[in-house]
């Protein structure tokens, strides 16, 4: 099977995409064609695939030109952004739209009349499990993903400079939205906290490992699961989250919820940071759910599956 997978707008190494959904596919014997924008983000193609650049949030045009590339003599298109709905080739191979961010139920049912829907329930978010990560630590607090205002970049700065009086630094493992750089950059440069940008998803899960708590501050804007907190989970984290994470958290009995608030976040760091017995029961609790619910391996054989279902595959021939 011959699948084109294309994004304007997502990181080239994105978890999700590279890491999971097309690795399955090269794991399985599938030939991939990725349109991403990798001279944007200054990253060279995985071996294996054939890469087709294109500039980040590209013209409708630009866009339709490099997908019109992609698809030739392709089985399956996966889209990860619904813009490029708008712009595919007349000549084209069955669609699927991959759904990353709230949606109108309006747009997914007019999608779906035409086009393949992957949501979580189809295709399930998912992270790379360790078999057995260190406890953890007392020395610093982590965040993977995503900087923006409403991922709490002021209460993450904020809470820095409060840690560092009680000997704990906090770690941001995760490329920033433009308008926050400055404050990011002004904030390490001081010294109050450690931005590593973006770093691949299974280097930056290594680097999490051993923190005191894994940290997911999004606010009443964000409408999606952070996928950070399953990361956590995997790395034997405990988990400290706003509401928006609540339910994972709340149905495992991982960490704690707190409200979008730098001293109700700064008490639930230093609460862990006293009890070590408590640190190791959250981070094994979540571990343990991680590994039973959430682990990518489990899922990835079911994925090619239905990708080799909605490229047309005959029974007999689809991947086992």
């Amino acid at each position: 099977m011959r699948v084109c997978v294309a994004t304007t707008v997502h990181h080239p190494e994105d978890a999700r995409i590279m890491h999971r959904q097309i690795r399955a596919l090269l794991d399985a014997g599938h030939e991939v064609t990725y349109v991403a924008p990798f001279t944007y983000f200054n990253v060279t193609p995985a071996m294996g695939l054939t890469a087709i650049d294109v500039a980040r949030h590209a013209s409708y045009g630009r866009a339709r030109t490099a997908l019109r590339r992609g698809v030739k003599d392709a089985d399956l298109l996966i889209v990860h952004e619904h813009r490029l709905l708008r712009v595919l080739p007349y000549k084209r191979p069955p669609v699927v739209w991959d759904v990353r961010e709230q949606v109108a139920p309006k747009q997914l049912v007019r999608a779906g009349r035409r086009h393949q829907v992957i949501t979580p329930a189809v295709v399930p978010e998912a992270t790379l499990v360790s078999t057995s990560p260190p406890p953890p630590g007392d020395t610093r607090v982590v965040h993977i993903g995503r900087l923006s205002a409403e991922r709490g970049v002021s209460e993450l700065i904020g809470l820095a400079e409060r840690l560092i009086p009680h000997g704990v630094r906090l770690d941001l493992i995760g490329a920033a939205a433009r308008e926050v750089r400055p404050l990011l950059r002004d904030a390490q440069r001081v010294g109050l906290l450690d931005w590593f940008g973006y770093v691949p998803n299974r280097h930056a899960l290594r680097m999490a490992e051993g923190a005191l708590a894994g940290l997911s501050l999004a606010d009443d804007t964000v409408l999606t699961l952070p996928t950070k907190i399953m990361d956590y989970m995997g790395r034997g984290l405990p988990v400290i989250t706003t509401p928006q994470g609540s339910a994972l958290v709340e149905a495992t009995g991982c960490g704690l919820v707190v409200p979008l608030d730098v001293d109700a976040v700064l008490n639930a760091v230093l609460d862990l940071k006293e009890d070590p017995a408590r640190r190791a029961r959250l981070g094994a609790l979540g571990h343990t759910e991680a590994r039973l619910r959430h682990h990518w391996p489990d899922h990835a054989a079911a994925f090619v599956r239905r990708a080799e279902s909605w490229a047309g595959l005959p029974a007999h021939a689809l991947a086992v």
